[in-house]
């Protein structure tokens, strides 16, 4: 098998870590394992844990805890994974084989594009669009390119709700378009819900799950819940389903890690689990004001839909650079990293993370305006500046 390289994932893993400004990040400021042991001897039994293998899948208690987001769920539905990356690797390696087609929403985050085409034979776009409804913008379900993507042939619809890199929320009757989309063809839904739980309004957004027999959620801990260190992700389905992607597991990383179960029970205790939302909500609400003021005053600059859940937000942009040379600029000559819109399928868009400590934001958008400048200040001297021929002195009849 051959598979495509990640563009976003060589990015941000080759130069998230040597810039001054990463602002890539898709998550809030990290939790630290402080935050989640109890105080005054409480981490004694984290610190005398020993340190072998756990229940391969994920311990009782936890996958408990996981299905009781979940509504109807229980823990053998749940299976463990190192990371949502993991989660959603397993999920198509154990759906796709070679002839089957993917319908993948764009924009989006593109590992599982990258999938549909190793496992499976092709993936067919549907879109989220931006569109007026009353007095604001959303980021909608275009239901003609759904029906467009999703054929007889068809094996799995991919989602991803909240989205990543819109912030969009698919509406209930965009939820069920869906559904009667995976009934008609058979297909499996796989709904990427990571940041669930993430949203402005704080109203919990609803899941896929339990909707239709074939629906596969794939999350994880590393962006609602501001603890992408832990590497806990995991997959809710059907419980002989699970269990068979179990057993695809015995190849890749076999088990969590015994430390991180034991901080994602404590994450996961369901009042706890809503202690970190409105930790993250808080976050998202403070710095969404930041980035929405900053782009508001750049109108012949930015457009942008204001996302209403994670992190990160889309904007798309009027100036004379493809959206990766304009990222490579930013990270070579002012040290700040951002996403570029052709990594998401959004071409002429930048995704820029807005969940880190307020001052560093704004630090970094500071050297975005600068490279900003100068680019509007090329373009202003381009427009004055007549065409060479223009210029060219012309010749005599004698020369």
């Amino acid at each position: 098998m051959r598979i495509e390289p990640f563009r976003m994932e060589r990015l941000q893993s080759t130069y998230e870590n040597y810039v001054e400004y990463n602002l890539s990040e898709s998550g809030v400021q990290p939790m630290r394992a402080r935050d989640l042991l109890p105080q005054d001897g409480g981490a004694d039994p984290f610190l005398s844990a020993e340190l072998g293998y756990i229940q391969s899948n994920g311990t009782e208690e936890l996958r408990d805890r996981i299905a009781a987001f979940y509504g109807g769920a229980a823990r053998d539905n749940v299976l463990l994974s190192n990371g949502g990356s993991e989660a959603n690797y397993t999920a198509f390696w154990s759906l796709l084989e070679r002839d089957d087609r993917v319908a993948f929403m764009m924009p989006n985050y593109l590992q599982t594009w990258g999938l549909s085409r190793a496992f499976g034979s092709a993936a067919d776009v549907f879109r989220l669009v931006p569109r007026r409804e009353g007095d604001s913008m959303r980021w909608a379900l275009d239901v003609e390119s759904l029906h467009k993507a999703v054929t007889r042939k068809t094996r799995v619809i991919l989602v991803t709700n909240p989205n990543n890199p819109t912030g969009g929320i698919l509406s209930e009757a965009e939820m069920e378009e869906i559904v009667r989309a995976a009934r008609r063809s058979g297909a499996f839904i796989v709904a990427d819900e990571i940041y669930r739980g993430a949203e402005v309004s704080g109203v919990i957004t609803p899941s896929f799950w339990g909707r239709h027999d074939r629906v596969l959620i794939t999350s994880g801990l590393s962006k609602a819940f501001g603890l992408p260190g832990l590497r806990i992700g995991w997959i809710v389905g059907p419980a002989p389903l699970i269990k068979r992607m179990w057993s695809h597991r015995d190849y890749t990383t076999i088990a969590p890690g015994t430390l991180s179960d034991y901080l994602a029970r404590l994450a996961l205790e369901p009042r706890r689990r809503e202690t970190i939302f409105a930790r993250t909500r808080g976050i998202i609400r403070a710095n969404l004001s930041v980035i929405e003021a900053w782009l508001r005053a750049r109108p012949d600059v930015f457009t942008y839909v204001p996302p209403l859940a994670g992190a990160i937000l889309l904007a798309r942009y009027a100036l004379p650079l493809g959206s990766v040379p304009l990222i490579e600029t930013l990270r070579v000559e002012k040290s700040v990293l951002v996403v570029p819109g052709d990594q998401v399928g959004a071409p002429r868009h930048i995704r820029i993370g807005f969940g880190s400590e307020a001052g560093y934001l704004r630090r970094g958008l500071a050297r975005i305006d600068e490279t900003i400048a100068d680019l509007l200040k090329e373009r202003r001297g381009s427009r004055r500046s007549p065409p060479a021929a223009a210029r060219r002195p012309a010749r005599s009849a004698s020369s």
